[in-house]
């Protein structure tokens, strides 16, 4: 996407999520009595009820469980298409997150296609995007 960007408000609750990038790292908010993985953050483990919660580097892997190419141009600073995908993240099936794919041409996306995450700041926010990443071999 090219052009302006609506940013999260980063809170309390979701800060390290959105700053984690500074380091170059993705973070996503795990339980410590049922070591489960969720996002969006939470004040309780919503497959525990826990309030044990902290923040873990994950790896960045995904594969594209979903996506859209938006070709309407919403706003005048933003061009189109891009592609927006959710992805799944390699540490838990189920653990899902939007995101725009980048360097990837719209034609080319594929469900189950492996990408991994990079990050674009803007202002006091590191936004995570996901690029192609081919599978690692076995």
């Amino acid at each position: 996407m090219t052009g302006a960007r609506t940013l999260p408000a980063p809170d309390e609750l979701s800060r390290p999520f959105w700053t984690a990038g500074e380091l170059g790292v993705l973070r996503i908010q795990r339980c410590g009595e049922c070591r489960r993985f969720q996002h969006p953050p939470l004040v309780r483990c919503r497959a525990c009820g826990s309030d044990d919660l902290t923040w873990e580097e994950v790896s960045g892997r995904a594969t594209v469980y979903s996506f859209t190419v938006n070709h309407q141009q919403w706003h005048p600073d933003v061009t189109g298409p891009y592609t927006v995908a959710i992805v799944e993240l390699d540490e838990q099936p189920g653990l899902l997150l939007t995101s725009e794919l980048v360097d990837v041409e719209p034609d080319d996306v594929r469900i189950g296609m492996a990408v991994a995450v990079e990050f674009l700041q803007v202002d006091d926010v590191w936004l995570p995007l996901f690029h192609h990443a081919p599978a690692p071999s076995p």
